[in-house]
């Protein structure tokens, strides 16, 4: 986990070193939280656990993290959360939503409504019933 947030911290350094800037939205400024990553990711793990969604809260390197399902992890700056949502064919990459941290509850029903879409379509094998026959291929 820590070297994810390691290339987190030097992807961002980079970038600034580069000139890329941080934009906040097509039109509206960043409010500050005035919270820490860990402080903004906890308040986002504790919205989600009020929707019945266990999470694990991470942090170093100026980040947190809040590793929610397989394949969908939300990382925190302290000023706004963001998550994968899919892979880009065209720009070779993947595409990321974001939300401002000045509003966790609309940020975790946002996450909660990915979180539902990866559940469905991904079932890890170890949820999966001991009675249900599943077939792994030729071996």
């Amino acid at each position: 986990m820590l070297d994810v947030l390691g290339a987190a911290f030097r992807f961002r350094r980079v970038a600034r070193a580069a000139g890329m800037r941080e934009v906040a939205g097509p039109s509206e400024p960043l409010i500050p939280t005035g919270m820490s990553p860990l402080e903004t990711a906890e308040t986002l793990r504790a919205r989600l656990a009020d929707r019945e969604i266990a999470c694990d809260v991470h942090d170093g390197y100026g980040l947190a993290l809040v590793s929610v399902w397989v394949g969908l992890v939300v990382w925190c700056d302290g000023d706004r959360f963001w998550w994968r949502t899919g892979w880009s064919v065209q720009r070779g990459r993947f595409v990321y939503a974001w939300h401002p941290a000045t509003e966790p509850e609309q940020a975790a029903h946002r996450v909660a409504l990915m979180y539902a879409d990866l559940r469905e379509r991904h079932m890890p094998s170890w949820l999966v019933p001991e009675s249900v026959e599943v077939h792994h291929g030729p071996r």
